[in-house]
């Protein structure tokens, strides 16, 4: 899973934050753009039905064996974010396993990237029990923000509990993100 850009321009002057500029790449957004409900958690991936957890190589560490590239390093910061698969001798990927055993149950398991999120994930921001994996996509916003403007999107996230929106491409698979925190908006 590549890191997705943000909808908006980063302000030069404050990089955590968006200013009133989409950026370019990102113009499909608003033709052919689907907006999903972004989960705060840890990214996660199954493939070929195996549980696998985002690993960041960051510059000076060794990529695991068996690790899989999700991209290629960004030549900035070093960042090379990899697929790691989870082991169930890992005390560290118990929660991986108690979300992916929530979907096996429900008969859900498919390949395809999804998020961890549970009550010992990124302080539990979803309020939810136990461990479960959301598949990412699987929670499209219908007809709530119109039309998508700066501050139609930053008053929505204003009042709705979510971290942010992801836009799915309707045919090609490209994505970008908008998060309360672009906004300087706390959940």
């Amino acid at each position: 899973m590549k890191k997705i850009s943000t909808l908006f321009k980063k302000d030069p002057n404050d990089f955590g934050k968006v200013i009133n500029e989409v950026n370019p790449e990102n113009e499909w957004v608003f033709t052919d753009g689907i907006p999903t409900r972004k989960y705060d958690g840890t990214a996660t991936a199954i493939i070929d039905g195996e549980i696998y957890k985002r690993y960041d190589v960051k510059k000076g560490r060794q990529i695991p064996d068996g690790a899989i590239p999700c991209q290629e390093a960004d030549l900035i910061t070093g960042h090379h974010p990899h697929w790691l698969k989870c082991s169930q001798d890992k005390n560290e990927d118990k929660y991986f396993f108690e979300g992916f055993n929530s979907l096996a149950e429900l008969g859900k398991v498919e390949d395809g990237t999804y998020e961890l999120i549970g009550e010992k994930v990124q302080g539990n921001p979803e309020k939810i029990e136990g461990h479960h994996l959301v598949k990412h996509g699987a929670k499209v916003l219908q007809g709530l923000i119109n039309p998508m403007t700066f501050e139609n999107l930053k008053e929505y996230l204003e009042k709705v509990d979510i971290e942010g929106i992801v836009f799915h491409h309707k045919s090609d698979g490209r994505m970008c993100k908008l998060r309360k925190s672009d906004f300087g908006i706390r959940r």
